[in-house]
């Protein structure tokens, strides 16, 4: 398997015209209300078990992080290389641009003077103007018993406030349990959990660390993580889709 042959044989539809393909308004509707939004199909099975197919070569990535050795739950993953697969890429060049207004509207409503620039290679400049020139796009794998403890995708000052998850194994089939939760810490009342029920090819796009939520009073501030629960059994990859870069 190479990258060259994931990118010739596999991507038969471009980036642009399968993230065009889904009702925006519902997404951006579904990340307001509940910090999450489902993409359902982005990817078909064949990529799918591509770019799952890429985790055993080495070349293709930077790093390898067995969770265990740091505390982050139990599973590893791997971070790619830059050049990215052509597939990732794409993804990443042009789901930015959509979650970039979404971005600059919570921050407005949240009092935030930061603004993304709407064209993703901008936006990766200003990382690497603040020393993060790593890139994050991330292949995990899962076994039984494994599982991610909550976090936040940050590496480093400068981070975008959305990224995406896309599953790559089929549950039921490939594995059980392995699902997807979202907590969001609301202040002075109890955390809420949300957890999302993935197919295979399905995207989740999720908040990364904070977002607006409409109160009495005006908007106010609400604090997220991620995560993913006990595998029960068999074998679950996930591709992650993170925009900002890192340290």
């Amino acid at each position: 398997m190479t990258i060259h042959s994931l990118n010739t044989k596999r991507a038969s539809r471009s980036a642009e015209s399968r993230v065009a393909a889904h009702d925006w308004r519902a997404l951006v509707s579904d990340l307001s209300a509940h910090g999450c939004a489902v993409m359902p199909g982005l990817l078909s099975a064949e990529e799918c078990a591509d770019i799952a197919g890429l985790y055993s070569h080495e070349e293709h990535f930077r790093s390898h992080v067995v969770m265990a050795r740091h505390g982050f739950g139990k599973g590893e993953y791997r971070y790619f290389n830059y050049p990215l697969p052509d597939l990732i890429e794409g993804l990443r060049s042009t789901l930015y641009p959509r979650l970039a207004t979404v971005a600059n509207d919570w921050n407005e409503k949240m009092g935030a003077s930061l603004r993304y620039p709407a064209d993703h290679a901008a936006f990766l400049k200003r990382c690497h103007d603040e020393g993060q020139t790593r890139p994050t796009p991330l292949l995990l794998q899962y076994g039984p018993g494994d599982f991610n403890c909550l976090h936040q995708d940050l590496y480093g000052a400068f981070a975008f406030p959305l990224q995406v998850a896309i599953l790559l194994s089929e549950p039921g089939e490939d594995f059980t349990g392995g699902e997807f939760v979202l907590t969001e810490q609301r202040p002075r009342m109890q955390s809420r959990a949300e957890v999302v029920p993935l197919k295979r090819g399905d995207a989740v796009v999720f908040a990364v660390h904070n977002r607006p939520v409409q109160g009495t009073r005006g908007f106010y501030r609400v604090n997220l993580r991620h995560g993913v629960s006990r595998l029960r059994s068999g074998r679950r990859h996930t591709v992650g889709i993170i925009f900002h870069d890192a340290k």
